[in-house]
């Protein structure tokens, strides 16, 4: 199938307007020795977005790097004032590994905004994130927006070591309180982390839960806010082949009203009520 059709099938989601587009790379650093922030020149039509969304990159083909596949990532940031789109990711396989090699000037073609964002009900004052390592990517324009909103934030920052710890400045430009947790300090353990959430709770300074992908943090979650009747939402990652719902590769089950339903990743979400999500 081709971009101009896959283009055509997106456009008719309902999720909104999604554009595929040739952007312009504006930097492209080193945030550590695994991750990289990728900033890109891109037009308004396309910075139209929401936290959680994702963009499907076509990766570049060039010297010894072929990828096949477009690459779906999450928005790290969108600043229409700026004209510009961000992207964090980790540098693993063939499409992330061609994305490193992009220099300032070159074209990048991008198609989203793509899929269900989260969503910050109109009585959630106070909100609470959890994520670690890239996780943290798709959870930044989420602060982004609770400041916009003039809503309180907490983010539970965890990493391996402080020297790979992630986005914490940026939450904290946010306006967010900024908890870190690494497992070199000893600090990142489940019961750790329930116990600072619980802290929290018990102060009434929890409306709503929000984490990205880790299996131990979706039941974490999901425990507290059955306990405490919070509700919550998970941004899901999965391989994705089209990115607009057509070729079912990113097909996930999930429990609602009692019964085990299939929904796509891609197209539905990614990001879910907590609650519904299963373990995978």
């Amino acid at each position: 199938m081709t971009d101009r059709q896959l283009n055509a099938e997106a456009r008719a989601s309902a999720n909104g307007e999604v554009f595929e587009t040739e952007t312009r790379v504006k930097s492209n650093v080193e945030v550590n020795g695994e991750y990289r922030h990728l900033v890109l020149d891109a037009p308004q039509k396309i910075l139209n977005c929401k936290p959680g969304q994702f963009f499907h990159l076509l990766c570049p083909v060039s010297g010894g790097h072929q990828p096949y596949l477009r690459r779906p990532m999450s928005i790290y940031g969108y600043y229409p004032e700026k004209g510009e789109l961000h992207f964090l990711y980790k540098v693993a396989g063939e499409g992330t590994r061609a994305m490193a090699d992009l220099k300032e000037g070159d074209g990048f073609n991008v198609l989203g905004p793509l899929g269900k964002g989260y969503s910050i009900q109109d009585d959630w004052n106070n909100l609470l994130l959890v994520a670690r390592g890239v996780g943290l990517a798709t959870l930044a324009p989420l602060a982004q927006e609770a400041r916009r909103l003039g809503r309180k934030l907490t983010a539970i920052c965890s990493a391996r070591s402080p020297d790979v710890l992630m986005s914490t400045d940026l939450f904290r430009e946010m306006g967010a309180e900024v908890i870190t947790v690494t497992d070199a300090e000893g600090t990142s353990d489940m019961d750790n982390i329930r116990a600072i959430i619980e802290g929290r709770i018990a102060a009434g300074a929890v409306d709503a839960l929000y984490t990205c992908g880790s299996n131990r943090m979706l039941k974490l979650l999901q425990g507290l806010g059955a306990k405490h009747g919070i509700p919550g939402e998970i941004a899901l990652e999965q391989q994705m082949a089209c990115g607009v719902g057509m070729c079912q590769c990113c097909v996930r089950s999930f429990r609602r009203n009692d019964k085990i339903i299939h929904e796509r990743v891609c197209r539905e979400g990614p990001v879910f009520d907590m609650q519904e999500a299963m373990e995978w």
